[in-house]
């Protein structure tokens, strides 16, 4: 029987080399808070509406006339009614009270800025005796109602002779402003790299300089945030002048606000009551979209030292 040999394989040729195993694919995580993530964004989306409804109902609301605001509250208006705010602003005393208000709160927001900036920043880089105390004197005074002062401070006012004047408010709300600012802006400075302060000393300058030159520049996220807070509360402040500005000359826009709501009696002037409502929240609303980057910078600044 015939046999045919198969040739030998030529073992001086090189194999070619194996290809690289496949990395193991991993399973697909399973996304982790996926629910909670759903709930919280719907919980956001339904602020959002209960906040931005009114806000915008109040808009319509102050281009229409008294009849539709009452027959047909949620229908668009047919026209747009500009007199309503020329009337709010001008038979109303609007424009004076808005003028009045922006004197008080702009005064007092630079001089609580001022005066809460240069507190806390001996309170966070200083230690001295009785640092704490001081300290927490300021958070006190955060939990102390004001209501609670409003006749002793109406009788220390009337024996300075500040009722009825725009000083004496102008005094009232920064130390009413202070206690949250001090504690805000402390806290803030604390997470501030000393070292450049530590620097400027040693090139020779002074605490003064140090302080505004340098460490008040870097501390502004907190300065606009702190100031944005305290914005709102000194632009809506209605209880302190209340008491304090019996004088109608003297009144902020709260006071006006009030006054146009109870000033006719059973018959109310809603369109102008409307007007001035959205005069008084336009300044408040632009402040927080012109500064709205700022104010997230300066509260997360803390938490991504």
């Amino acid at each position: 029987m015939k046999t045919t040999d198969t040739p030998p394989a030529d073992l001086t040729k090189e194999s070619e080399p194996a290809p690289p195993p496949a990395a193991p694919v991993a399973p697909p995580e399973k996304k982790s808070g996926g629910t909670l993530n759903v709930f919280s964004h719907g919980v956001l989306i339904i602020w959002a509406v209960l906040v931005v409804v009114p806000l915008l109902w109040a808009v319509m609301s102050s281009f229409k006339n008294d009849h539709d605001i009452l027959a047909e509250p949620w229908k668009l208006p047919d026209r747009l009614h500009f007199e309503n705010w020329s009337r709010a602003w001008g038979q109303a005393h609007m424009g004076q009270y808005f003028g009045h208000t922006l004197v008080v709160v702009g005064c007092s927001l630079v001089g609580t800025l001022l005066l809460g900036s240069m507190a806390a920043y001996v309170l966070a880089r200083f230690d001295f005796p009785g640092n704490r105390f001081i300290y927490f004197l300021f958070v006190g005074g955060m939990s102390f109602p004001i209501i609670l002062a409003l006749v002793p401070l109406f009788f220390v006012m009337n024996n300075m002779s500040l009722l009825n004047t725009t000083q004496g408010l102008v005094l009232v709300y920064i130390a009413y402003s202070l206690p949250f600012t001090v504690f805000f802006l402390t806290s803030f400075f604390r997470t501030l790299p000393g070292e450049v302060a530590e620097a400027a000393t040693l090139d020779g300058a002074s605490h003064t300089r140090t302080f505004f030159q340098v460490m008040l520049p870097m501390a502004k996220p907190g300065l606009i945030s702190v100031g944005i807070f305290n914005f709102l509360g000194q632009w809506n402040q209605y209880l302190l002048p209340t008491v304090l500005n019996t004088d109608p000359k003297q009144r902020v826009l709260a006071q006006g606000l009030v006054e146009l709501a109870t000033s006719q009696g059973y018959k109310g002037d809603y369109s102008g009551l409307f007007a001035g409502l959205v005069m008084a929240m336009l300044p408040v609303l632009a402040a927080y979209i012109i500064f709205q980057r700022q104010v997230v910078a300066g509260l997360t600044a803390g938490a991504l030292k």
